[in-house]
């Protein structure tokens, strides 16, 4: 069963996120009290690139199974280190489409917008992370493991524990990719 292991938040721009015994999801704007909620992008290099473009990462999800595939490259992380709102258990966030609403709790919503896109600042936390959050396919397509983004449809309260429904889009599905 998909739930909710821990949820975190940031008030101010830094890499890793407190965790907090629960988080409030607010309808479009992404996690009350976080620095990266707001109606357009708050993340600092899309900011500088085109401050009106609109979130599409309000919510940053992180799968815990990583944890584990990291620990084994010498890798110590706990919830929120990589600065994600919501630890997962029991799903593939990474095999999800775009436009998978995932039901959080009793009453959350987000949908699924795309990949973060690891970046230096996983190095600056622990050098080689960001490869390490970084895989090929046979075929030699780059895979990024660092979590997902998601923008909030319903507001509601999420705490460690609660279930996570899944919600798959019409077909076709779209695999997917940065944002």
């Amino acid at each position: 069963m998909a739930t909710v292991l821990a949820v975190a938040r940031s008030p101010r721009h830094r890499f890793s996120k407190q965790t907090e015994p629960a988080i409030t999801l607010v309808e479009g704007l992404g996690v009350e009290g976080d620095s990266h909620a707001g109606v357009t992008v708050r993340h600092r290099s899309r900011v500088a690139r085109n401050p009106a473009q609109p979130n599409l990462r309000q919510v940053h999800l992180m799968h815990s199974e990583l944890f584990a595939e990291l620990a084994a490259k010498g890798f110590t992380l706990t919830p929120g280190a990589m600065g994600e709102n919501i630890t997962t258990q029991g799903i593939d966030l990474l095999a999800l489409p775009v436009g998978t609403i995932l039901r959080l709790g009793e009453a959350a919503e987000i949908a699924i917008t795309g990949l973060r896109n690891p970046c230096l600042q996983l190095d600056r936390f622990a050098p080689g992370l960001m490869a390490a959050t970084l895989d090929r396919t046979q075929d030699g397509t780059l895979i990024r493991k660092a979590g997902i983004m998601s923008t909030v449809r319903r507001g509601g309260i999420v705490h460690p524990g609660d279930p996570i429904e899944i919600v798959l889009p019409p077909l076709p599905h779209r695999y997917l990719a940065p944002v």
